[in-house]
């Protein structure tokens, strides 16, 4: 008998935290979570894999849409929508969740952080006055939230937009000196911050296909230097997905994959969300993107 692809294996991991339910919980036997749902389905319509499961995975992710479209993290706080975006991707191409789908994105396009006009003595480097989109309602725009609603939008077919495009020119406006991303400050009080390979990676993902690619180069060669390097699985998926949407897939993926799934025997089981997001870098070398509108059509 022929031994499971590390795909495979993967995949059979996430389905370990499917609930009767329908929902998928973060970890083995935990509670309902819609964003480890939302990245189970996104991870296991991608490798083709648990149709049924996948259908009522989708189906019990619309119970926690608001009547506004929105998907938070749990009914408790409704304000953290943050899902959302990963919500979208999850309804995507699954004509029997077409409404949820399209009331998700009304909600996103219809969303912002919270800006104001810099201030001459602001202790932030950065645009605060550029509209993306927040992890909690009221509170500032960050890259990550922005980059997952760019790329729910872009792959909805939204890529001109306006609301798109301004969210591309904060991203660029994060964008540190010397390349990368981090949550979303470049210098505070005069002191530039380091980049995180996770943040950078999402960033590229969502930028890809909106601007001209000597805009991240420095971005794009620091996240190539730190690849190889990676051991944990929210760094490697992301560095993994963002280097491939730009056509600079390591040639040592799977063996960092592999490498990386191996630290579960020291760190312990990963998470729902770190193992979809191995399984969607293991399986799509040209990005999250660029293998979507199939991968996604279950």
């Amino acid at each position: 008998m022929q031994s499971p692809t590390q795909a495979e294996q993967l995949s059979k991991n996430i389905l370990r935290r499917w609930r009767q339910d329908g929902g998928f919980a973060d970890v083995v036997g935990g509670g309902y979570r819609p964003d480890a749902t939302a990245w189970a389905v996104i991870a296991l319509s991608a490798a083709q894999v648990a149709d049924e499961k996948v259908f009522s995975s989708r189906n019990h992710l619309a119970t926690s849409q608001g009547e506004d479209g929105r998907v938070s993290l749990n009914s408790v706080h409704p304000q953290a929508h943050w899902p959302t975006s990963l919500a979208s991707l999850a309804w995507a191409q699954s004509p029997s969740h077409l409404t949820h789908y399209q009331q998700a994105l009304e909600f996103l396009l219809n969303t912002f952080g919270a800006h104001w006009e810099i201030s001459p003595d602001s202790p932030v480097a950065h645009d605060t006055s550029i509209r993306g989109w927040s992890w909690i309602s009221g509170t500032h725009s960050w890259v990550e939230p922005t980059a997952l609603s760019v790329i729910a939008l872009k792959q909805a077919g939204y890529k001109q937009h306006e609301r798109v495009l301004e969210a591309a020119e904060m991203l660029l406006d994060r964008q540190l000196p010397q390349g990368g991303w981090n949550y979303g400050n470049t210098s505070v009080f005069g002191q530039e911050l380091q980049p995180m390979p996770w943040s950078t990676g999402m960033a590229l993902q969502a930028l890809v296909g909106l601007i001209d690619r000597s805009r991240v180069l420095h971005s794009l060669e620091y996240l190539q230097g730190q690849a190889i390097r990676l051991k944990t699985p929210l760094s490697l998926g992301w560095a993994l997905l963002g280097l491939g949407a730009w056509g600079e897939y390591p040639i040592e993926a799977e063996e960092l994959i592999q490498r990386c799934v191996a630290h579960q025997q020291i760190l312990g089981g990963y998470t729902t969300t770190h193992l979809s997001l191995l399984l969607l870098a293991q399986i799509l070398s040209t990005g999250l993107l660029n293998s979507q509108k199939e991968a996604l059509s279950v």
